[in-house]
Formats: C-alpha cells, structure tokens, sequence
C-alpha cells in the first residue's frame, strides 16, 4: 500500500537549517504533483512547495521562496525540504503530500495552485520549531 514517511524535523534556532524528508512508497510519482504544507496550532493548513515530477519544476510560496528548497530524489523515492534561514514563524506540523492523478503537462505552479483537496497520499507529519 502507499506510504509516505516524513523525517527530519526538529527544534533549531533561529537562523538555522533542516531538511525534512518523505520516503515514499507503493506508488510511483513520475508524472505526478507532490508539495510541502505546513499547519500551525489554529491555523490553516497551507501550502509551502510544490513540485511537478515530470520536469522538476518548481513553486514556492512567498514566505519561504528564496530560503526554501523542494527536491525528489526518484531513485530513491524521495522528496525532500531544505530550509534555511529559519524564522520562529516557519513552526509548525509539516507533511508531504502527492496527488497520484498522472498529470501529462504540469508545472511546479500547476502543483502549488491545486490545493491541498487533490492530494490524496500524505504523510503523518514532523515537528519543526524554530526559537
């Protein structure tokens, strides 16, 4: 069956670095949208980065673009977040997601703009807090 296992998260300081990631498996993602969301303690749930893994291409959104960086690593089944310059306001439960509607022409904008209803696989979600 589909799993996805986020891993990485943690306390760190402000300033500082992480990076989270989500092995996948049971379903193959190679034309396919996957994003990072996060979700603070009475907030919604809103999406971070997306990916479109027919091309790679990218989408962030604007609190975190420039500092953030989504990847897949297909041969390992893979997505990762690299996040850098961390901000007390990043924390929060962050999950992957994937939408397993093959998508023949995407874009990492496409992906983003989805909304978090079109993904179907998500993960449990790791902590991160940032003091």
């Amino acid at each position: 069956h589909v799993q996805l296992v986020e891993s990485g998260g943690g306390s760190v300081e402000a300033g500082g670095s992480l990076r989270l990631s989500c092995a996948t498996s049971g379903y193959s993602y190679d034309l396919n949208c996957m994003a990072w969301f996060r979700q603070a303690p009475g907030q919604e749930r809103e999406a971070v980065a997306a990916i479109y893994t027919g091309d790679g291409s990218t989408h962030y959104s604007y609190s975190v673009k420039g500092r953030f960086t989504i990847s897949q690593d297909s041969a390992k089944n893979t997505l990762y977040l690299m996040m850098n310059s961390l901000k007390p306001e990043d924390s929060a439960m962050y999950y992957c997601a994937a939408d397993p509607s093959r998508i023949i022409v995407g874009s990492g904008s496409y992906c983003y703009h989805r909304g978090h209803q079109r993904y179907d696989h998500w993960g449990q979600g790791t902590q991160v807090t940032v003091s």
